[in-house]
């Protein structure tokens, strides 16, 4: 609390947000000579807290948001859409994002995904645009992975990292696949499969999502400290409330943000880099009017907020006859690109999971037995369950939007973000082809199956996209294609509230290369001023 927070003199360039994509780019311009300044609206939290952090993610006595301080006044929002979007369920506001819990799966868009090929509008951008930045963030991230993936598009480099092995129940999924024929491949995890970086190897707790004790998991603050020692500043517990204009309304001049003395700070900069998530950053736009822009800053199309688009759920799980030894791996290490790229519906991608099913202390809670009895009990059930999950790209359409609820505040005072979400009929249709999919695997292998998460049990992966979409006419889109604001000449964005469509593969790579890529953009306009 005793930090300094109060605003340097007028720097290079100012950042809002402190998660990979802040984190990224704070380094890259601090590594070229520019003075960079990082608002994150959350704290810092200590490294050193982390077992105790993974402890308290186990114990059934802590809801998952509990982990990283997640919720009260800070963190309020409303859902009003015709499904209930559980937006604090899976973020987090502090020097890292979200990232300090993600799953860490690392894949690159199809070439498909840009051209419009799969489902929606094409991208101003393709994936040659793109290719050198995912091949830069893989490095910098830590990318373990195998060139084993037939579906995936083209790349030259290989990845940094040896992909981790298949576990024990992807060796159960694999004969049942082969005699589908259903490919199955490797997937590109961000975790150390060996040193890298200054950070040791994966060592088995288990808990990557809601948290990596070792971190050998990759999360943001690796550059956020790389930053800093490059001479960045990164300013934590200073909530941006609104961004100012100049007289002309065509740049920026300064972020204003809050301290916990209750003070306000004016941060001016050359440049400003909107690098605070799907939500936060159209919530800051729209709280950011103004007399020439009553309609939010940045929003002479009125589409900030618009086309808030997810990855949907796709699940089907149940129990087989013999041990599938489930939660003795904390991630993912298998899945089919198979089925993404199709004529006939959006993108699928399937993932065979290794922590499917309760715990064993989920089931000890829920059961009638005490004892040795209920130890017997556990001994027999626990560890033969299976799941084949699934991300299922939902449609991008204008009415799921983010917007602001001036009937409810912040604990500053200003409308929390109001979330208008829902599926269409081709989303349902998507979900239901997935479904199917899984569903034949299990049967595949005899398995009983207990659970379906379908059309109408889905829910959000929590990949906020689309808040900001890129294009190149500004009357259709907010930023342009290099992620500047059509609006105002020194603000860009460097996040996946840009993408067009959403495809159907986790989001953190196309962030990070598209934040490198801003990086590069920026540093190329700084040098011309």
């Amino acid at each position: 609390m005793a930090r300094d927070r109060s605003a340097s003199e007028r720097v290079d360039v100012c950042i809002v947000g402190a998660g990979p994509a802040g984190a990224l780019v704070a380094h890259r311009l601090a590594s070229a000579g520019y003075e960079v300044v990082v608002l994150e609206a959350g704290p810092r939290f200590d490294f050193e807290e982390r077992i105790e952090r993974m402890e308290r993610s186990i114990r059934p006595a802590h809801p998952p948001q509990s982990v990283w301080d997640v919720g009260g006044p800070r963190d309020a929002y409303t859902s009003s859409g015709e499904m209930h979007y559980p937006l604090n369920h899976a973020r987090v506001k502090g020097v890292g994002g979200t990232s300090l819990h993600w799953q860490g799966m690392v894949m690159r868009l199809h070439e498909r995904d840009f051209d419009g090929e799969n489902g929606g509008d094409p991208w101003p951008i393709d994936y040659s645009d793109l290719r050198p930045y995912y091949a830069d963030a893989e490095q910098a991230i830590g990318v373990a992975g195998a060139d084993d993936n037939p579906f995936a598009p083209p790349r030259n480099e290989p990845f940094p990292l040896p992909a981790f092995p298949p576990s024990h129940s992807d060796s159960i999924f694999a004969p049942a696949c082969e005699r589908l024929e259903i490919t199955t491949h490797s997937i590109p995890n961000a975790r150390n499969s060996e040193p890298y970086d200054g950070r040791g190897a994966c060592v088995g707790y288990g808990t990557c999502k809601p948290i990596c004790a070792s971190g050998a998991k990759y999360d943001a603050t690796v550059h956020v400290r790389k930053a800093e020692d490059e001479g960045a500043r990164v300013i934590d517990r200073a909530p941006v409330q609104r961004l100012e204009h100049d007289d002309a309304g065509e740049q920026v001049e300064a972020a204003v943000y809050a301290t916990p003395d209750g003070q306000e700070h004016r941060q001016e900069a050359r440049e400003f880099v909107l690098a605070a998530g799907g939500i936060e950053i159209p919530r800051l736009l729209l709280l950011s009017s103004s007399e020439q822009y009553p309609d939010g800053l940045a929003n002479s199309s009125g589409l900030v907020g618009r086309f808030f688009t997810e990855h949907l759920a796709a699940r089907v799980g149940g129990t087989v006859d013999r041990p599938t030894r489930q939660k003795h791996v904390g991630f993912n290490t298998t899945e089919t690109h198979q089925f993404y790229d199709s004529d006939d519906h959006m993108p699928i991608k399937l993932e065979f999971l290794n922590y499917a099913g309760p715990s064993p202390v989920e089931d000890a809670l829920h059961a009638d037995e005490w004892g040795d009895d209920l130890l017997g009990s556990l001994r027999e059930t626990y560890g033969n369950y299976l799941e084949v999950a699934g991300l299922v790209q939902q449609e991008a359409r204008a009415d799921n939007r983010v917007t602001l609820d001036t009937e409810r505040t912040d604990d500053h005072g200003n409308p929390v973000p109001e979330i208008e979400w829902s599926i269409s009929d081709r989303d349902r249709a998507t979900i239901e082809r997935a479904n199917e999919v899984q569903r034949s695997i299990l049967d595949e292998l005899d398995a009983d199956v207990e659970w379906v998460v379908g059309p109408d049990s889905t829910g959000p992966a929590f990949h906020h996209m689309g808040t900001t979409r890129m294009g190149d006419d500004p009357a259709s889109s907010v930023v342009d294609p290099s992620c500047r604001t059509h609006d105002l000449e020194n603000c860009w964005v460097a996040s996946s509230s840009v993408f067009v469509t959403a495809g159907a593969m986790n989001p953190t790579l196309t962030i990070a290369a598209l934040a490198l890529r801003v990086a590069d953009d920026i540093v190329e306009r700084l040098a011309q001023q």
